[in-house]
């Protein structure tokens, strides 16, 4: 039997990508999936389809930027199963432009998902997992954060920052048995290029994921992450198409 089996799982951004995928992955290996993002109507085709398949999950519309909907996301995963064992901060956009063209209300939205999303979700789980002395955190961050390439500088500021984050939340809860995982995608295969508002580079992004991966080798990964024993941390993954130059 897996060891995911029974574990109460909450996934950001589960509407679609590497989050549906992920859903998907874990409630096949008998987890109870908690699915979050702001659009209901898909949130709801993915609760049904996993429940057809003998899965089990619920869902609540969440908006990552808001500290009060992720305390109310975590109090529905508890109300339902009664603890919580995993988050997967997934919800992310990635609307890159340079500099120079001022997207100034991009760049807020980029940190108030990517970084800020990031650290609400923390901040809910968190009280439960140290009173019941165990848990996992996963995060995604990106190859854009660990590198910066011309147009990347906000996003690759806000993925840098999630390892920062990750890596001081592992430090810092370490006795508390919190187990936490940096998951570095690089081109993958979702929605991600659609928030990119820039035409002329929007179209040089969708000629470079030409050759991205499917959401499900994420996922695979994921679970490889989950599945550990209790006393194994896997820190910190990077998967990237295998003809990838970045």
């Amino acid at each position: 039997m897996s060891t995911i089996q029974n574990k109460v799982v909450i996934i950001t951004g589960a509407s679609s990508g590497i989050g549906e995928a992920v859903a998907k992955d874990l409630a096949s290996k008998g987890a109870k999936v908690v699915l979050a993002a702001r659009r209901e109507e898909r949130l709801i085709k993915l609760q049904n389809e996993i429940n057809r398949n003998n899965g089990q999950a619920i869902y609540k519309m969440t908006d990552v930027t808001s500290p009060i909907q992720m305390e109310e996301l975590a109090e529905a995963a508890l109300k339902e199963y009664g603890r919580i064992d995993v988050l997967i901060n997934n919800a992310g956009i990635m609307p890159q432009s340079k500099l120079y063209k001022k997207k100034i209300d991009e760049w807020d939205r980029m940190i108030d998902v990517n970084i800020k999303g990031v650290l609400y979700g923390i901040a809910a789980v968190l009280p439960y997992m140290r009173e019941q002395q165990s848990g996992h955190i996963i995060s995604l961050s990106s190859l854009a954060g660990y590198g910066v390439w011309p147009a990347s500088s906000v996003y690759s500021a806000t993925k840098f920052a999630v390892r920062a984050i990750m890596e001081g939340l592992r430090k810092e809860e370490l006795r508390n048995n919190i187990r936490t995982t940096i998951v570095s995608p690089g081109a993958v295969d979702t929605e991600l290029t659609e928030t990119i508002t820039d035409t002329n580079l929007k179209a040089i992004f969708e000629k470079v994921y030409q050759g991205a991966i499917e959401a499900d080798n994420i996922a695979r990964a994921i679970a490889f992450a989950i599945e550990q024993p209790d006393d194994v941390a896997v820190s910190e993954l990077v998967i990237r198409p295998t003809s990838s130059e970045i």
